[in-house]
C-alpha cells in the first residue's frame, strides 16, 4: 500500500553503529557512527539530521563529532525494504535480531509495534521509539468526538498524516460511525468523495492537512454541506491562515502553537541554521530527537555505561537466536538528558513496570479557533479553546457557546403517510404534525439528541414491491438514501426486511379487520304506533266509528231494543240504553281487557256487537304479535360477525385499498391456494399413479381451500377503494343487510370507530403485525432508535400515549350505547304509552272542571205551584199525570214553569227537570 509506504518514509531511525574518539581544538570529542534510515522525501527528518549535525560541529561544548551512513529509499528498487507494506517493521525486526541500540520516530502505539511488542526486559532499554507530532495530532479527533458527542464522522488526510494504523484504534470504544480515508486529488474527485460521504449519512467533516490541500478540499464541498446540519473541522501542522474561495463557511480551525519559552530557541535555528523546512513542528522534532539521541550516547560514554568492547554482527552472521546481548540501558540516560527543546517537551514514561515504546512523545499545544470564510477571506478568527497533545485529552474550552455553534445539528429526513391518530396535519404543531407517532419521535430525539424535518411520501403508502421487484413508497425513499426514517403506522414485513432494517415494535400486534355500517333502529317514543302503517290504523279507527254508528241506528229502531221496549225490560238488573255516546263507548271498551259490558237487547245489535268482538281479537292478537316481533327483530340485524361470514354471504361487497397491506395479504393468499390447488391438480392427474395411491387422494375432493380465491375475486368485482375517505363513504352509503364492507388496518378502523357513531368493528383481527420505525438498511439509528424505545417502554411512556391518543375525551365521539339484544325495551321506544295515559289523565281532569262549572253556573229550572203562575180567573182542574211543586232556590232572580208528563214530552227548549 502506498499509504503505509508513506507511514514508513516518514519514519526517521537512528542507529548508533559504533564509537571512536577523537581530538578537536585541544579537546576530547566523542566520534559516533550513525546509520541513518529515512525515505527520500522524508525532507523535515533529513533536513534536521543535516542541521544537528552543523550544530554540533558549530558547538563544541558538546563533545561530539558525528559519521552518518543513510540509508534512503529512492523508490526505484522493486525490493527496496521501505515499499513494502511492512518496511519499518522490517527495519525493527533486523534492529532488533542484531541487537542494535536503536531511537526510531516512526508511528504507532503499543500495539502498533509488532516486532517491538514483546521483546524482552533487556532490549526494551536500547530499543526506544518516540511518536512524531503528526502521530500525535490525530489523537484530538477523538476528543472532538468526546466533546462534541459526534456519532458520525469522516477524517479526511493528506501525505502530512498518517492513519493507515488509526483505523481501528482512533475512536476505539466510542460509539461513532465513521470513515477514514485519504484525499482524492484533483477538484471533481474530491467533490465525489465528499458526495459518497454524504450518501453514508456523514454529516461531520475532519480533514488533516496542510493548508494548500485544506483550501481545495473546501472548495470543492457543495454550499448546501456548510450549514447548521453540518460541521467541519480543520486540522493542519502548519503555521498560518486557512486560504480558500469558500464563499460562506464556518469551521473550526486547529494549529499548533509554540509555549512562548521555546520561541527563541526556535526563531534561533530558523535563522542561524535555516531550520524552516515545513511542516516546522515536525522538522523541528526530528532535530531535537536527533540531537537528544547523541547526547544520550555521549553522557552514556561519559560514564562508562556504553560498552567498548561492543561486537556488532552482520546479516550473514545472524542464525536465529544468537542477538547479542547488550549490557547498556539507552533508555534511562536518554531520559536523564538535560537539554532544551525547541517546540515541545518530550512526554517519556520513566516508571518501572509501564512499557515506554508507544507511549512516548513530545508534548505541545494546539490553538482552537472558530473561522469564519465570507467571500474567500477569513473574516473572523475567534479563540475558542486550546488543546494539549496526548493520548486522550480533553479539550479545554472556553467559549461553550462557540463550541455548541460548531456543532452539527443531528437534522434527519423523516417520511411518513397520514393515518390518524399516528400521524395527523395540524398547523399550529411546531412540524406541522401531531398524533402518537410525533409525540414518539419527539420522545425518542429527546434521549438520542437530534431533530428532524418531515413531510409525506408522494404517493401515500408505506411501501410495496411489484412484481419486477421494484418499491415505492416509504421504503423506496429509504431504499434511494431520501430518508433517513420511515414513520407511523408501518408494519413489519418479511419482503421489507430483506431492503430496509426495522427497530424494536413500538406499538401492540395489529391485524385486519372488518368495519361497516353501525345498524341503527330509529326510537321512537310512539313506536306502538309504527308497527302498524298509517292506512291501516285509518282503517280501524273507520271501522270504529262505523260499527258504533250502526249499533245506534239498529238499537235506535229496532223495536226489541231496550229504549223501545223499557216497560219490558224494567225488572232487569241493566237498563243500558245504546245512544250514540254509548255506543262509541261500547266498541272502544270492547277492544280492551275489561270488555264493553252489557250487549244490546236486540239481536241485530248483539250481532254488531259480535261480529266487533271478532274484528277486535283479530286485530289485537295480530298487534300484540307484530309489537313484540318489531321491538325484538329490530335489534337482530347483524349478518356479518366474522371473515367467514362475509366470505359466505354475496349481498354485502368488501375490499381493502387499493395498494395496502391488506390488500398484498388477500392477493398472496389466493395465490398461495391457487399454487396448491395446482400441485394437487397435477398430483391427482397423475397416470403414474397406483390405485392404492391414487385411492388415498380420493379422500378429498379438493384438499386446499379455495376461500381466499373466491374472496379476491369478489374484490376485484366489487373495486378497491382508492383511500380512505372512499372506503368510508362507501362503508356510510351502505346498510348493515347490504351494501359495502371494508378490510383494513384495527388501528385505521378503530379510531374511526371511537370519532364516528355510523361505523362498527365487525369480527376478530387476523394476519397481526407489529408496528415499528424503518431505517435505513445498516443504519446506526437502529441500535440508537432500540435503547430509546425499551427506555421508554420501561417507564411506561408508551403506555401513556396510548391513553393519550385512544382514550381521549376531545375526540371521542358522544355516541349512545348500541342495544343489546339481552336488554329490555328501552324508555326511547315505550315511552309514548306513558304520555297517552298522561294525556288521558289530563283531559279527564279537564272534563271535570268543565262539569263542575257547568253545573254550578248553567240556568237551573223552578218548579213553583201553578196556582200562583195560573190567573185565578183561569184556574180549574189538573189534568191527570202532572205534577206541580214549588223549588226556588235561594238567589236565583228568575224561575222557569216546567209541566212534565207521564210520556216524558217537555216542550221544546226546556231544561229537564232534577228529582
Amino acid at each position: 500500500m502506498r499509504d503505509f509506504n508513506a507511514l514508513l518514509a516518514l519514519t526517521a531511525i537512528v542507529a548508533v553503529l559504533a564509537l571512536f574518539n577523537s581530538n578537536v581544538n585541544g579537546q576530547t570529542s566523542q566520534n559516533i557512527n550513525v546509520l541513518f534510515i529515512n525515505e527520500i522525501d522524508n525532507d523535515p527528518a533529513s533536513k534536521a539530521v543535516e542541521v544537528v549535525e552543523t550544530y554540533l560541529k558549530k558547538n563544541a561544548q558538546y563533545g561530539l563529532t558525528l559519521r552518518i551512513e543513510r540509508i534512503e529509499a529512492n523508490k526505484t528498487d522493486a525490493k527496496d525494504l521501505l515499499e513494502t507494506s511492512v518496511a519499518s517493521e522490517t527495519v525493527k525486526s533486523f534492529t532488533q535480531a542484531l541487537g542494535l541500540p536503536t531511537i526510531s520516530a516512526s508511528y504507532g502505539q503499543e500495539g502498533d509495534l509488532r516486532q517491538w511488542r514483546d521483546i524482552d526486559a533487556n532490549k526494551q532499554k536500547y530499543l526506544l521509539q518516540i511518536m512524531p507530532p503528526a502521530d500525535i495530532i490525530p489523537e484530538v479527533v477523538r476528543s472532538i468526538v468526546r466533546k462534541m458527542n459526534i456519532t458520525n464522522a469522516a477524517i479526511l488526510y493528506d501525505e502530512t498524516f498518517i492513519m493507515d494504523h488509526k483505523y481501528k484504534s482512533l475512536l476505539q470504544n466510542i460509539q461513532t460511525r465513521h470513515v477514514i480515508a485519504r484525499i482524492a486529488q484533483g477538484d471533481r474527485e474530491r467533490t465525489e468523495e465528499i458526495e459518497k460521504l454524504r450518501n453514508l449519512d456523514i454529516n461531520n467533516f475532519f480533514i488533516l492537512g496542510s493548508l494548500r490541500t485544506i483550501g481545495p478540499v473546501l472548495e470543492a464541498v457543495k454550499s448546501a454541506y456548510f450549514q447548521r446540519n453540518f460541521a467541519w473541522h480543520v486540522i493542519t501542522q502548519d503555521e498560518g491562515e486557512i486560504a480558500s474561495k469558500r464563499d460562506n463557511a464556518t469551521l473550526m480551525f486547529l494549529k499548533p502553537v509554540v509555549y512562548a519559552q521555546r520561541r527563541e530557541r526556535l526563531g534561533q535555528l530558523r535563522t542561524t541554521y535555516n531550520l524552516n523546512e515545513p511542516p516546522q513542528i515536525m522538522t523541528v522534532f526530528y532535530f531535537d530527537l536527533a540531537l537528544r539521541a547523541f547526547l544520550t550516547v555521549r553522557d552514556m560514554i561519559q560514564a562508562n555505561a556504553w560498552p567498548k568492547d561492543m561486537i556488532y554482527m552482520g546479516c550473514d552472521d545472524y542464525q536465529g537466536e544468537n542477538t547479542p546481548i547488550r549490557n547498556l540501558d539507552l533508555k534511562e540516560y536518554f531520559i536523564k538528558v538535560n537539554e532544551p527543546t525547541s517546540y515541545g517537551q518530550f512526554e517519556l514514561v520513566s516508571e518501572q513496570g509501564k512499557p515506554f515504546n508507544g507511549y512516548s512523545y513530545v508534548k505541545f499545544e494546539m490553538d482552537i479557533d472558530m473561522v469564519e470564510i465570507r467571500g474567500g477571506n477569513s473574516v473572523n478568527s475567534k479563540p475558542i479553546g486550546r488543546w494539549t497533545a496526548g493520548l486522550d485529552t480533553p479539550l479545554m474550552i472556553k467559549d461553550a457557546t462557540a463550541i455548541n455553534n460548531l456543532t452539527a445539528d443531528t437534522i434527519y429526513r423523516v417520511y411518513t403517510v397520514l393515518q390518524a391518530p399516528f400521524i395527523m396535519r395540524d398547523a399550529k404543531a411546531p412540524k406541522g404534525y401531531k398524533g402518537y407517532c410525533i409525540d414518539l419521535i419527539n420522545e425518542i430525539a429527546a434521549i438520542v439528541h437530534f431533530d428532524y424535518t418531515i413531510q409525506e411520501v408522494e404517493d401515500g403508502k408505506f411501501g410495496n414491491m411489484d412484481e419486477n421487484g421494484h418499491w415505492n413508497g416509504v421504503v423506496k425513499k429509504l431504499i434511494d438514501k431520501q430518508a433517513d426514517i420511515g414513520l407511523g403506522s408501518m408494519s413489519v414485513m418479511a419482503e421489507r426486511e430483506i431492503v430496509i432494517d426495522y427497530t424494536v415494535p413500538y406499538y401492540d400486534l395489529v391485524g385486519i379487520t372488518i368495519m361497516m355500517q353501525r345498524p341503527s333502529a330509529p326510537s321512537s317514543l310512539f313506536k306502538f304506533l309504527t308497527v302498524l302503517e298509517t292506512n291501516v290504523w285509518l282503517c280501524i279507527l273507520a271501522a270504529y266509528f262505523f260499527t258504533s254508528f250502526l249499533m245506534w241506528i239498529f238499537d235506535r229502531w229496532s223495536p226489541y231494543s231496550y229504549q223501545n221496549n223499557r216497560e219490558k225490560y224494567k225488572d232487569d238488573d241493566e237498563k243500558r240504553e245504546f245512544n250514540l255516546k254509548e255506543c262509541l263507548w261500547f266498541c272502544m271498551t270492547s277492544l280492551t281487557p275489561q270488555g264493553g259490558g252489557e250487549a244490546p237487547k236486540n239481536l241485530s245489535g248483539r250481532l254488531v256487537a259480535a261480529t266487533w268482538w271478532l274484528f277486535g281479537f283479530i286485530i289485537i292478537a295480530s298487534y300484540t304479535a307484530n309489537l313484540a316481533a318489531f321491538l325484538t327483530v329490530s335489534r337482530l340485524d347483524t349478518p356479518v360477525e366474522s371473515l367467514d361470514d362475509l366470505a359466505k354471504q354475496y349481498k354485502i361487497l368488501y375490499a381493502p385499498l387499493n395498494g395496502s397491506s391488506a390488500m398484498t395479504y388477500f392477493e398472496r393468499m389466493a395465490n398461495i391456494e391457487q399454487m396448491f390447488y395446482e400441485i394437487w391438480k397435477d398430483l391427482s392427474l397423475n397416470d403414474s399413479l397406483t390405485p392404492l395411491e391414487r385411492s388415498k387422494l380420493a379422500v378429498w375432493d379438493y384438499p386446499v381451500s379455495d376461500k381466499y380465491t373466491k374472496m379476491w375475486q369478489a374484490m376485484q368485482e366489487a373495486q378497491l377503494p382508492a383511500n380512505l375517505e372512499e372506503a368510508v363513504a362507501r362503508v356510510r352509503n351502505s346498510t348493515s343487510a347490504t351494501g359495502f364492507a371494508f378490510l383494513g388496518d384495527a388501528t385505521d378502523i378503530r379510531y374511526l370507530v371511537m370519532t364516528n357513531c355510523d361505523l362498527q368493528v365487525v369480527g376478530e383481527e387476523f394476519s397481526r403485525k407489529p408496528y415499528a420505525i424503518a431505517v435505513q438498511q445498516g443504519s446506526h439509528l437502529k441500535d440508537q432508535f432500540n435503547n430509546a424505545i425499551l427506555t421508554l417502554l420501561n417507564k411506561r411512556q408508551l403506555e401513556k400515549l396510548k391513553e393519550k391518543w385512544w382514550k381521549n375525551d376531545e375526540i371521542q365521539a358522544k355516541c349512545d350505547k348500541p342495544e343489546d339484544q339481552s336488554d329490555g325495551i328501552s324508555i326511547e321506544n315505550i315511552g309514548g304509552v306513558f304520555i297517552v295515559i298522561f294525556v288521558g289523565i289530563g283531559m279527564a281532569c279537564i272534563t271535570l272542571l268543565f262539569e263542575y262549572w257547568w253545573y254550578k253556573y248553567r240556568k237551573n229550572p223552578r218548579i213553583i205551584d201553578v196556582t200562583e203562575a195560573v190567573p185565578s180567573g183561569k184556574r180549574g182542574k189538573i189534568p191527570e199525570g202532572i205534577i206541580l211543586g214549588r223549588n226556588e232556590k235561594h238567589g236565583n232572580v228568575k224561575s222557569n214553569i216546567v209541566l212534565r208528563s207521564r210520556f216524558n214530552q217537555y216542550p221544546s227548549k226546556t231544561p229537564k227537570p232534577r228529582f
